[in-house]
């Protein structure tokens, strides 16, 4: 049976990689992947998954707006057969946009990896990786560490001068320069920190 997986760590976790990977290894079984990526994500460019190593492949688009499942649908009718759905960046997708790669899994028994964060940089959870921690069959975590050495679970947004801050929009997209991946002590102490100052 299809499984709906989902694949989170902080920022630096190699989760896009790993996407890429997960890719290339069922397009080396001659199988079809729908590779896909929320439309907020410009990162990188629209329409492409790239990871921080060099890694890269074109990727389908969703906007918000958009049915996961009867697009889907329409492809199967159309002949157009997936065997894998791989998401990059699931937490940007829809609530309902995760119900509908769940009822994917279900409905036509084709494995669905969702790669993402967990939280925001208040350690608050993002809309869509709430729901997949709510009803995926798989969860786990990709582990990256703090300059600490310990674990890092905090995507430390920071600001034009280095500093940590917990004010702002919940989706700013940015790279090293905007986020440190930091392990909760460590983000703490940098909060205090930054009160003192």
């Amino acid at each position: 049976m299809a499984k709906l997986y989902f694949r989170y760590g902080a920022m630096g976790s190699s989760k896009s990689a790993q996407a890429l990977i997960t890719k290339f290894n069922y397009e080396e079984k001659d199988m079809q992947v729908w590779l896909m990526k929320p439309a907020v994500d410009t990162r990188d460019g629209e329409g492409v998954v790239k990871s921080r190593i060099g890694l890269e492949a074109p990727a389908y688009v969703v906007t918000a707006d958009v049915d996961l499942f009867a697009l889907f649908q329409k492809g199967e009718r159309e002949k157009q057969f997936y065997d894998v759905i791989i998401a990059d960046e699931a937490q940007f997708f829809q609530p309902e946009q995760i119900d509908q790669l769940r009822d994917i899994v279900d409905t036509y028994n084709v494995p669905v990896f969702c790669y993402g964060l967990r939280t925001d940089f208040r350690t608050k959870l993002f809309p869509g990786s709430a729901r997949l921690l709510e009803i995926a069959d798989s969860i786990t975590e990709l582990k990256t560490v703090c300059s600490c050495g310990s674990k890092a679970i905090v995507n430390a947004r920071l600001d034009g001068e280095g500093h940590v801050i917990t004010e702002g929009e919940q989706v700013m997209l940015g790279g090293n320069e905007s986020y440190e991946p930091m392990c909760y002590k460590c983000w703490k102490k940098a909060l205090e920190k930054e009160k003192e100052a």
